[in-house]
């Protein structure tokens, strides 16, 4: 665990962000507005009351059992604001609070590339991604990916076996750090944990759900200098993660494919929309040891609306909530846009915001969108 911190205030923030409704904006937000997570978490009562509803914080013995969990299965905790927490990730908007790791931390220093894609991928797509990722390993590149049937396990393979100096493979896995899926992985999740990294945002035990896949692609973009697509269907995870990439300012490359196979749609339209197209380890080696902050893939979407925080003082109106609320439906809309229709300073907006969320009846989206809850 981070030395940075003291044991009282790492319980604290796991604690904090375990607690209903505090995703990683809300505990940013209540981080800068209390200072710590000790001194917010006494008052979640009393803001979750002023949005609405009663609360009830994560119970203290649940996270005691988390942490001895995450020690049993050889992982530590990783903050947002410790010495070994990965800066490629804390550039991108609302980093993970906190990352469970096992493994080789130095791998956060090296030059990384994402490698995604189908799950059913094609027998000359695991053969592609296999060969890229050796070859990537061999020039002392981390690729990272998500552990996932096809495409990911290829790519954790090859660059095993092609690895050499600071070269190796980074997994961002959907669930606890201590979960095996698929499970079919068991021995290549271990693999990686003792000759790579294996890095989880879940609290240990956590089964994967739907849900966790996107944050756990927003990891695997945010880690890397550049993500490359081999294989992707027109509506898959890989493409989250690609657009991802794209919004974190980070290079977006694809290999082409048939426009006779389904699983080649994704990355054509990528490649159509701004993507690289490479077609060998030195393609993509040559972008990004050549990444220097701005890509050259033109492949963007828009990005998430920054924080701004206020003065605590200005936030304890139960009136500008109810009225915020009154200016919510269920449609999302923008921050920005309740700002200008309230009136009201941007940080007090945010503090309501902020009091609905913990209250249950607030939803982010992205893009810096808020609606009430469905």
């Amino acid at each position: 665990m981070s030395l940075a911190l003291p044991e009282a205030e790492r319980f604290a923030r796991v604690r904090l962000l375990r607690s209903p409704h505090v995703g990683p904006v809300t505990y940013y937000h209540l981080l800068s507005r209390f200072g710590s997570a000790e001194a917010a978490l006494p008052v979640l009562p009393d803001l979750a009351a002023r949005g609405g509803a009663p609360y009830r914080l994560a119970a203290a013995d649940r996270i005691e059992a988390e942490f001895e969990a995450a020690m049993r299965g050889g992982a530590h905790y990783l903050f947002h604001d410790g010495p070994d927490y990965p800066l490629a990730l804390l550039a991108i908007d609302h980093p993970p609070p906190v990352l469970s790791v096992r493994g080789d931390l130095s791998l956060f220093d090296q030059p990384a590339v994402a490698m995604v894609g189908a799950r059913n991928a094609s027998a000359g797509a695991v053969r592609m991604a296999r060969d890229f990722s050796a070859g990537l390993a061999a020039r002392g590149f981390v690729v990272i990916s998500g552990l996932a049937r096809g495409i990911d396990a290829a790519a954790h393979l090859g660059a095993l076996g092609g690895r050499r100096g600071d070269g190796g493979t980074i997994a961002v896995i959907a669930g606890g750090i201590d979960v095996v899926y698929p499970p079919d992985h068991a021995e290549l999740q271990e693999r990686i944990a003792n000759e790579g990294l294996l890095v989880a945002e879940m609290p240990p035990g956590t089964e994967p759900q739907a849900r966790h896949f996107p944050s756990r692609n927003r990891i695997i973009a945010g880690l890397a200098a550049g993500t490359v697509v081999i294989e992707a269907a027109p509506k898959s995870g890989s493409l989250i993660t690609a657009r991802l990439a794209g919004e974190y300012g980070r290079e977006v490359m694809a290999v082409p494919g048939s426009p006779l196979d389904a699983r080649a749609q994704g990355c054509n339209r990528l490649i159509r929309e701004g993507a690289i197209l490479v077609q060998s380890a030195e393609d993509i080696a040559e972008l990004v040891e050549t990444f220097e902050g701005t890509a050259r893939s033109t492949f963007r979407d828009s990005g998430i609306a920054d924080y701004q925080g206020s003065d605590p003082e200005e936030a304890d109106s139960t009136d500008l909530v109810e009225r915020i609320a009154g200016l919510l439906g269920t449609a999302p809309v923008a921050i920005d846009e309740l700002i200008r229709q309230s009136g009201a300073a941007p940080g007090t907006v945010q503090d309501a915001l902020l009091d609905l969320e913990l209250a249950g009846r607030l939803v982010r989206h992205a893009g810096g969108r808020v609606s009430l809850m469905a």
